[in-house]
């Protein structure tokens, strides 16, 4: 029992250390957590994922909710008004394409039915906010595309939750009538949607007196714990009315109803910034174990899981890049182009969805699950491998190419570029030639 409580002392104090590796090598902290995963798992065998019996699926769910509920508040509806433009372009398309593209291999290869095949897909399709927003922090890119990334990261958190319940939530029915599970599917999300937004009115609303209680910070993840059960025992998406929930603390100045002003009497409150750091530091707690517990569960083991998860991330980073090339203005610079077609690893809200399927006794949940431990894996370490080899002159003439014609600025920026090269070996080889004839004149 000692053992256990000093790895996980030292497990939190590496996923700090891991968090500021990747605020400076540009390395995400996530890999070092799945490296420990493998190393106490697969490798030595140390845990397995039957170790943690029920107590997994609950802390899958328990995750599910914390990033649902800062998804939402970190949702801004005014930067969703701004950056649409670029969001159609490029995050909605490949949302959907890579939605497709995985049905279809999962279909035709992977042996899964059409709508597990697409139900992988659509937990597939987005990209992880974990992993994007901080390197586009430490990334020299434009502040419009940076904006595109992290909105993209956070909406399609959103696209890959609202598709994959839906698609979980149609295996209910027996009913091959389509458009009576579309209308059950719309109808549970659409009441889900409305508790979440009354529970966010109603909660903003009280918030201000909530505040005097004594040791009141949790009582918010407290409240969204009951929305959620609440919905669920009602047959409704508890997951959807986290969200929604989340959305209004975060957006408190678009719900205030006028009719509903005859009811309240308190101003709607938003979260505080001491606050939301609160819930980030519950989410970087959860983000550490869960990470490590997929590291743990990467099927080294299946050898078919892996070749599938290996086979999906090279089309999506291949249909990314081809995204890029037809997608983004020509106005953006090649670095940028670049960037963007990097930008495509999966992580937290993938890797706790593939959960679901299995829990809810979905054919080929296992497999599901399996695969998308793999792709979230390997997305991560190639998109790690490609940012740190970025400024490879081999590496940025292969994009180059692709992108084509190159704007004036880039071109001026890539020939200083050569120059300091080239007066950095000139400096370096007049260095050792002083050296050498100080040595000569030594002896």
């Amino acid at each position: 029992m000692g053992e256990t409580f000093i790895f996980l002392g030292i497990l939190i104090f590496s996923a700090h250390v891991f968090s500021a590796i990747f605020s400076r090598k540009k390395i995400p902290d996530v890999l070092f957590l799945m490296l420990i995963g493998i190393v106490i798992g697969p490798l030595f065998s140390w845990v397995t994922p039957a170790d943690f019996g029920v107590v997994g699926s609950v802390f899958a769910s328990l995750t599910l909710v914390f990033i649902l509920f800062e998804s939402g508040t970190d949702t801004s509806i005014q930067n969703l008004r701004d950056s649409w433009k670029n969001l159609v372009q490029v995050a909605i398309p490949s949302f959907f394409l890579s939605v497709l593209l995985v049905g279809v291999l999962g279909y035709t290869l992977f042996g899964l039915e059409l709508k597990a095949a697409l139900l992988l897909g659509s937990i597939l399709g987005g990209t992880s906010s974990a992993v994007v927003i901080p390197l586009v922090k430490q990334l020299p890119v434009s502040e419009e595309n940076r904006t595109m990334l992290v909105l993209e990261s956070a909406i399609t958190d959103v696209f890959c939750i609202v598709s994959a319940l839906a698609f979980i939530e149609s295996y209910k029915y027996a009913s091959v009538d389509v458009g009576g599970i579309i209308g059950k599917v719309v109808a549970s999300f659409t009441l889900a949607l409305m508790i979440g937004i009354a529970g966010g009115v109603v909660w903003s609303s009280i918030l201000e007196k909530i505040r005097k209680i004594q040791n009141s910070m949790f009582l918010t993840p407290a409240f969204v714990f009951v929305l959620y059960g609440l919905s669920e025992a009602m047959g409704y998406s508890g997951a959807i009315a986290a969200l929604a929930f989340g959305i209004v603390m975060g957006n408190t100045e678009y719900f205030e109803f006028s009719f509903l002003k005859k009811f309240k009497h308190n101003t709607m409150m938003r979260l505080e910034s001491h606050e939301k750091s609160f819930f980030s530091e519950i989410v970087f707690i959860l983000k550490t174990f869960f990470f490590v517990y997929i590291g743990l569960s990467i099927p080294f083991s299946d050898m078919q899981a892996l070749l599938y998860g290996l086979l999906i991330t090279v089309v999506l980073f291949v249909m990314r890049m081809l995204l890029t090339k037809f997608s983004v203005s020509n106005k953006s610079s090649n670095f940028d182009k670049t960037i963007i077609s990097m930008m495509i690893p999966k992580g937290l809200a993938a890797a706790v969805l593939a959960t679901l399927p299995e829990q809810a006794g979905i054919p080929g949940g296992e497999t599901i699950k399996y695969i998308t431990y793999s792709v979230v894996f390997l997305s991560i370490l190639i998109t790690s491998i490609l940012i740190l080899l970025n400024n490879k002159i081999g590496v940025k003439r292969l994009y180059n190419s692709l992108w084509g014609k190159r704007n004036q600025e880039e071109n001026v920026l890539d020939i200083e570029e050569q120059r300091l090269d080239t007066d950095i070996f000139d400096i370096a080889k007049e260095r050792q030639n002083t050296n050498k004839e100080n040595t000569t004149e030594t002896e």
